[in-house]
């Protein structure tokens, strides 16, 4: 059985990935009220 976060681990997950985020975005997936994902979509832009 795969083990559940706290709320403070995901926050600081959360955090972690909006430091390194340039363009892009993060998304949480939420199941039964709980956020169960956390996706990082980044985009990579030449001039």
């Amino acid at each position: 059985m795969l083990e559940e976060k706290s709320e403070d681990e995901i926050m600081n997950k959360l955090k972690e990935m909006l430091k390194t985020v340039r363009f892009g975005s993060i998304t949480l997936i939420v199941q039964d009220g709980r956020v169960i994902q956390l996706e990082k979509h980044e985009k990579v832009r030449f001039r």
